[in-house]
């Protein structure tokens, strides 16, 4: 009898993951409490493959041999517990396509930075003429390419929940470029959990291996300690410091191995601190898999950035619209508003994941001249920064934030979209919070 694999969640992971465990013989069953989009029906039906949405039938499920898990379903969904408690091993759709291709993986994680590094990293490898595909958090599913489109690379942006349900996968270059509190909702507000999670990118290197860190994270530098790293290191910093090999020295962007490389800061697409940090880790990747100097520099140069990232929108009377709705954390829009050179009115607010705002405080008193809360709940906000004397503004919708905007923005200054948070409790995902703001901006 072929053994049963039951996939929850029927999103990118978990369609493809179907697909996948069907080309590989087992029989496979996927669930999901919520509507599946049509799309991915079609896929499963595309190659009769079972499934069901808007209910987990427990005897389906509880008779699996092993489980695949949506990234996005926490391990207290009852579901999971229950099939904990059975013994049922529990797996993510990037660690069961690993068990079926020898191809190279290239793989970024980090609180902060992932998707611009990762799209980066594509780029490079895709004008480089290399045969490879973008899996993860972004691009498509590892699993149906394994399945159906098969690449010699896979450049991976992998989430901390990605890797809470990774055993086996080895990442032959593994880059982690920062780690500061995020998602503590889904690690009992405790940051070690949360931390060990991040550092899973490292399990299973071996000495053809390479590691890409950032050299100045205070977690990351503590937590190397505590492993045996087999994998070559990689450190990377924004100054030549001790024992880093990537670094911006006298306005020249450098990497001092593999192979040495260098090349004007000025000339880097990117900009701001963080986007240093991106650029470097990225260089330092593409150079140890061997793509040609003048490729990189080219690449860095022309690297178009990342939706939702810092994306300058639109000017309206004068004011600069950018959209930063990917800055779901504190840190993220710490970077964001330290890369701002006009005052700003900040609009931020959503779905709090357990966010100390105090890192943020400085750079709001020194750059802001207004902000504008856009959540369901901005009580928390409120308690924040209503005493820094600043003008705010109470929203509960796009329209009434841009409306609350237009009013308060002066020509010359920016209405910045970094809302520290995530986005579910007034919008779909960070995509349509995005995508609502681009669009109130151009009407405007």
């Amino acid at each position: 009898m072929s053994k049963r694999i039951v996939i929850l969640g029927a999103g990118e992971s978990g369609a493809g993951a179907a697909v996948l465990a069907q080309k590989q013989g087992f029989d496979v069953f996927v669930s999901d409490m919520s509507k599946i989009a049509d799309r991915y029906k079609k896929l499963l039906d595309d190659h009769q493959i079972a499934w069901e949405e808007g209910q987990h039938t427990e005897d389906k499920i509880l008779s699996a041999d092993e489980i695949i898990k949506s990234p996005g379903i926490p391990d207290t969904a009852p579901m999971v517990s229950k099939a904990r408690e059975r013994g049922i091993g529990i797996i993510s759709e990037i660690e069961f396509a690993g068990r079926y291709t020898t191809s190279k993986m290239i793989c970024i994680t980090g609180s902060n930075g992932k998707t611009t590094t990762t799209s980066l990293i594509y780029h490079i490898f895709k004008a480089a003429g290399y045969d490879a595909g973008l899996a993860g958090n972004i691009g498509n599913s590892l699993a149906l390419q394994v399945a159906e489109d098969p690449h010699e690379y896979y450049i991976i942006e992998l989430s901390s929940f990605q890797l809470d349900n990774m055993y086996d996968f080895r990442a032959n270059i593994a880059i982690l470029l920062n780690i500061t509190p995020d998602h503590l909702d889904r690690y009992d507000n405790c940051m070690q959990n949360y931390v060990d999670s991040k550092m899973r990118i490292i399990q299973n290197q071996t000495p053809q291996d390479a590691f890409i860190y950032w050299n100045d994270d205070p977690v990351v530098k503590r937590e190397l300690e505590k492993y045996n790293i087999k994998a070559i290191q990689y450190p990377f910093s924004e100054l030549k410091e001790k024992g880093s090999i990537g670094y911006i020295e006298k306005g020249q962007y450098t990497i001092e191995k593999p192979e040495p490389f260098n090349m004007e800061q000025e000339s880097l697409s990117l900009t701001g601190k963080h986007n240093i940090y991106n650029s470097l880790a990225a260089g330092i990747a593409t150079n140890i898999a061997g793509i040609k100097k003048e490729v990189i520099r080219k690449s860095l140069s022309d690297f178009p950035g990342v939706e939702h990232r810092l994306e300058k929108v639109c000017v309206v009377r004068g004011v600069q619209y950018v959209n930063d709705s990917k800055a779901t954390n504190v840190d993220a829009c710490w970077y964001a508003l330290e890369s701002m050179k006009t005052k700003v009115v900040l609009i931020i607010g959503g779905k709090d994941k357990g966010n100390d705002y105090a890192p943020i405080v400085p750079l709001v008193k020194e750059k802001c001249s207004a902000l504008v809360y856009l959540g369901a709940d901005n009580q928390k906000l409120h308690d924040n920064f209503d005493a820094l004397g600043i003008p705010v503004r109470d929203t509960h919708s796009m329209r009434e934030c841009m409306e609350a905007c237009y009013e308060l923005a002066q020509p010359g200054e920016t209405v910045l979209l970094s809302p520290c948070c995530a986005s579910f409790d007034l919008f779909k995902n960070m995509e349509d919070r995005g995508e609502q703001f681009k669009e109130l901006a151009r009407n405007l």
